[in-house]
């Protein structure tokens, strides 16, 4: 009998050590999947090759990931999380994931009425600032004028809506914020790949600030005149650089009619490269490498749609709509002649530097 209580007994204690060892195994093994998803802490950064941490500010919720993606648009599909109409982002969908402990703020549309007097505007927004929520109304909001959110009174008639109310003081003046679009720079790299490109510096939209005086007859605006125009704050160039071949600090021109220069070729082999110009209509040659408009560049230059220069070449060298380096440029064969019985190594231009007339 006591053999038996004992055996009972032992097997009780190996089902709770048995049991203890399977609870820390999930336990561990959750644990792991999490570690591989969810950046916590350093160890599981180091574990990812290439991933950083990306933390998303979601409407006063956060959340922490690490992932490989290289823009916020994928971080966003990689994550699970949508955008609905009237939400905002920053920085932009486009913006790239270089650093590491990357920031993504989300501000979610909810709905808002605005009230001017007997008007009353309902809209989604994710904007916070009254001024600019008034102005998404279609409602222009005058120095002097007041626009406070209200305490929500009724709520059958506005139901979970913000409301904001105008109280109009008879301004004189109109201050509007606009955009100053920014500009873009092309440089050139010599040590990068010709036709490879990538963002130097991002471009940022800069702002002004315009004054108004406004006038009134029988209290409805007629006409307003510009008093102020006042730089808040400068636009950021973005600059792009992009790869290009040496040959192309010394460029063909209409001056020069005739350029040479030494270039290796893919097998090795380094030749002297003749360029020369010629001015025709290119169109009976487009549909050889799928079709399409061609233009003439700023610089005079023929390209296609893709934005290669046109080029005529030795074809049992050059095969039709090979991609080529050139002095103005990647150049795509389109067209021959009869120059490459003397020189089976030259390129022919296609630009509109003799008759000028864009075409």
């Amino acid at each position: 009998m006591v053999c038996m209580q004992l055996t009972r007994r032992f097997d009780r204690i190996m089902i709770l050590v048995i049991a203890t060892a399977v609870v820390f195994f999930l336990g561990c093994l959750v644990k792991i999947n999490s570690t591989q998803t969810f950046a916590d802490s350093e160890n599981s950064l180091q574990n990812t090759r290439g991933a950083k941490y990306v933390t998303f500010y979601d409407d006063g919720n956060k959340l922490i990931v690490k992932t490989e993606a290289a823009t916020v648009s994928e971080a966003l599909k990689r994550a699970g999380i949508t955008l609905g109409a009237g939400d905002k982002i920053e920085p932009t969908l486009e913006s790239i994931i270089d650093v590491d402990n990357f920031y993504i703020n989300i501000y979610r549309a909810r709905p808002v009425i605005v009230k001017d007097g007997e008007n009353q505007r309902y809209l989604m927004t994710a904007s916070r600032d009254a001024k600019t929520i008034a102005a998404e109304a279609g409602l222009l909001v005058y120095d002097g004028d007041k626009i406070e959110r209200m305490l929500n009174s009724n709520f059958l008639e506005v139901g979970i809506a913000e409301v904001y109310q105008i109280t109009r003081n008879g301004g004189q003046t109109l201050t509007i914020e606009e955009e100053i679009p920014f500009n873009e720079e092309i440089v050139k790299d010599y040590n990068m790949k010709p036709g490879v490109s990538e963002v130097r510096q991002l471009g940022e939209v800069g702002t002004k600030k315009l004054i108004y005086e406004v006038f009134y007859i029988n209290g409805a605006e007629i006409s307003k005149n510009l008093i102020s125009d006042e730089i808040v704050r400068e636009p950021v160039t973005r600059i792009v650089a992009v790869g290009a071949s040496p040959i192309e600090k010394k460029p063909l021109t209409a001056s020069m009619g005739r350029n040479r220069y030494t270039v290796t070729l893919a097998d090795g082999r380094i030749i002297e490269r003749q360029e020369t110009y010629y001015d025709l209509p290119m169109a009976g040659v487009m549909h050889y490498c799928g079709g399409g408009n061609y233009v003439v560049r700023a610089d005079g230059a023929k390209v296609d749609a893709d934005g290669y220069v046109l080029v005529a070449a030795d074809l049992s060298r050059y095969s039709r709509c090979s991609i080529v380096e050139t002095s103005l440029g990647l150049g795509k064969v389109y067209d021959t002649g009869e120059f490459v019985l003397s020189n089976p190594e030259q390129f022919d231009l296609a630009t509109d530097w003799t008759n000028r007339d864009g075409r």
